[in-house]
């Protein structure tokens, strides 16, 4: 097949792209090198050193004899959109391409209203080169267990049937995000539904918990096609931040209580399921939704994991609760469905010791890289309420 990826250059669209490649089909990635740009910006680096996407690309064909075409592009402008989708004709899209971040997209009103514009034109310009140039090509949409929140009843897998005075309907699960990201994620579902009504589209949006990991089948054979890995407060997920600051000697930063649960799995398992939505490609005129996740942790679990992991290592590590600076529940129900992707023959690979001090090993291998300066942003969900409460201290 012909496939193209839209964010091809981020954590996870690289890795999925040599994934793809190594199964033989055609490649193309389009980035704009936003996340870099971002990070350059507000001083954050990555634990890898990454080459450009064209020297990734060259590396990866001298190592495996497969191409990936590159593009250099904004798809937040439709003449970008237009050319590439008029010359590449892919057979299924995959769309990586947003600002990824929560604590990013309540940093401040510029990098709020980046994310929202970014975010719905960039899936609002798909929308418009598959219905002009390849009407029957599937769309594969990275969403986010985040646009559920965390209701007090057990998470459907996209849909829920309501029975409302005596009547039956089917609806979109109800969202409630606790960032603007996860609301332009929101945003986008709807987007997409609405297009599939209308014109008979092929969707799947698949929801996503939190991703850990960094090497992949592919990634062993050179350094220089690890992913960008981040490990700051702003960009780094959760456990990927705890496994670096636990080989740096910085205290695991647990917000609040530590009972915010979570759906998790590894880099690898995000790479299976988009292949299993490549494969298995929704019917014309559905939007089909997996929830993608292999296990639920909260975040005092993982915490725990990696002090264990690290201490036998050595490495004595310390936990420190600090004070949440985001607005959420601190102890909530969580129970989500996610049997889809199961069924269609996913194959989990769960946080084993094993994993962890592999985690730790790489991280290790890279430690000269860290710079503990930048972990910690200062990100707050209500800053202007927590400067008035500094000042008054």
């Amino acid at each position: 097949m012909k496939i193209l990826i839209l964010g091809g250059d981020g954590y996870l669209g690289w890795s999925t792209a040599m994934n793809l490649s190594s199964h033989g089909h055609e490649i193309c990635v389009i980035d704009n090198y936003a996340r870099r740009e971002i990070c350059a910006k507000q001083n954050i680096q990555f634990l890898f050193e990454n080459p450009s996407l064209e020297e990734r690309s060259q590396c990866w064909e001298a190592i495996s004899g497969q191409r990936i075409k590159v593009h250099i592009g904004d798809l937040q402008q439709w003449d970008c959109v237009a050319a590439l989708f008029n010359s590449f004709k892919p057979d299924a899209i995959i769309h990586y391409a947003e600002q990824p971040s929560a604590p990013y997209s309540m940093f401040d009103r510029d990098s709020a209203a980046y994310t929202l514009q970014n975010n719905l034109l960039v899936t609002f310009n798909l929308i418009h080169g598959v219905k002009q140039f390849v009407p029957d090509a599937h769309i594969i949409k990275l969403g986010t267990m985040g646009e559920y929140g965390t209701p007090n009843i057990e998470i459907e897998e996209g849909w829920i049937d309501i029975t409302h005075k005596g009547r039956d309907g089917r609806f979109l699960f109800p969202r409630q995000a606790g960032s603007l990201y996860h609301t332009t994620k929101i945003m986008d579902t709807d987007l997409l539904w609405f297009y599939v009504r209308m014109w008979k589209l092929r969707v799947t949006d698949l929801m996503q918990g939190p991703v850990y990991g960094m090497h992949t089948e592919q990634t062993r054979a050179d350094d220089r096609l690890l992913p960008l890995f981040n490990y700051d407060e702003m960009f780094g997920t959760v456990l990927n931040r705890f496994i670096v600051q636990a080989v740096c000697g910085y205290p695991l930063t647990v917000y609040g209580k530590g009972e915010q649960k979570r759906g998790y799995l590894n880099i690898l398992d995000t790479l299976a399921c988009v292949k299993l939505a490549i494969d298995n490609p929704a019917q014309q005129g559905e939007l089909r939704i997996f929830n993608q996740f292999t296990e639920v942790f909260s975040v005092n679990d993982l915490a725990q994991k990696v002090a264990t992991a690290g201490n036998k290592m050595g490495m004595n590590v310390k936990i420190d609760s600090l004070e949440n600076p985001r607005i959420e529940a601190e102890e909530h129900f969580y129970q989500p469905a996610h049997t889809g992707l199961l069924s269609l023959g996913l194959k989990p690979h769960y946080l084993t010791d094993d994993v962890m001090a592999e985690m730790l090993e790489t991280v290790l291998r890279h430690q000269s890289n860290i710079e503990k300066e930048q972990i910690m942003r200062g990100v707050k969900w209500d800053a202007s309420v927590q400067k008035i409460k500094t000042q008054a201290a």
